[in-house]
């Protein structure tokens, strides 16, 4: 008998997430289930289903995905998930809550590419307190650059910079960038940028980040206008820009969702596959 490739995911909203069940389902999953307000309380049950129900070669085909709008929430849930393991008793398991690690991996290893390498570069991350902002943060860091994560208030923007530091084991640099002065400023120091803020918020505009003489790449994660820089497409994707090679978020998320399908395909190759942002990374650079 074939075993259908069964996905089963955990999120930590009130609603699953339509979707990551339809990039589910262009990854090959053939059924995905989906559960709210999953938390490292009750999750535990929720393992036990997917880890005594099929034996062997089997379990390669049940799959774990854990979602959900809050990255230390996903974060939290995945511990209890994998805590649940033991022995055989296991199965591949991914982590993407608010779509931040393989959006996050998707713009670095595209900058990565264009720059040919990002060791020692000075980065800056707009906007980094959120999920994607301190995933790609992360990875700027553990590719070798000198970061900075900016906020708009400096308290928060030094605890995402703590939790960066004690998750990856690598040093970020906090500032507070308040109003566009202050980031025109950090672009002015930087060679590496990406814009992570919410819909609807320019964090720069043209002329600050063009007249930025040292900056040659930047990302920008947001799709609705305004974008996080202005004078940039949300179609661009290593387009020459003033002197400087641009990502606009629709240049990054078709890597992004080609990422997203190509982990959810590997989920179905073996029973042990553990995917966080590491792992996704390295995928990430291998399609990029």
């Amino acid at each position: 008998m074939t075993m259908k490739k069964l996905l089963f995911q955990f999120d930590t909203d009130p609603m699953p997430s339509v979707f990551d069940v339809v990039v589910g389902y262009d990854g090959g999953a053939d059924v995905i289930t989906g559960y709210p307000n999953v938390t490292p309380e009750n999750v535990g049950a929720l393992v036990d289903g997917t880890i005594y129900t099929r034996g062997g070669s089997e379990k390669k085909s049940t799959a774990i995905f854990v979602g959900g709008g809050s990255m230390a929430a996903g974060e939290a849930v995945f511990k209890a998930v994998r805590k649940r393991f033991f022995g055989p008793f296991r199965v591949s398991c991914m982590l993407d809550s608010n779509g931040s690690n393989t959006t996050a991996a998707a713009g670095v290893a595209l900058v990565a590419k264009a720059a040919g390498s990002l060791q020692g570069k000075r980065a800056l991350v707009l906007a980094g307190t959120g999920p994607v902002g301190m995933r790609s943060a992360a990875l700027l860091a553990k590719e070798g650059a000198t970061v900075t994560l900016a906020g708009r208030n400096l308290a928060k923007a030094q605890e995402a910079a703590k939790t960066i530091e004690t998750r990856f084991k690598v040093e970020i640099r906090a500032i507070e960038t308040a109003d566009a002065e202050s980031r025109g400023a950090a672009l002015a120091e930087a060679e590496v940028a990406f814009a992570a803020g919410a819909i609807g918020l320019e964090l720069a505009s043209e002329a600050q980040w063009s007249g930025a003489k040292d900056l040659a790449f930047l990302g920008d994660y947001n799709a609705q206008p305004p974008l996080g820089f202005g004078g940039i497409e949300a179609t661009d994707k290593g387009k020459e820009r003033h002197g400087k090679v641009v990502f606009g978020a629709l240049g990054i998320g078709g890597l992004k969702l080609k990422l997203h399908r190509a982990c959810v395909a590997k989920l179905f190759e073996s029973s042990e596959l553990v995917l966080d942002a590491e792992e996704i990374y390295a995928l990430a650079k291998e399609m990029a």
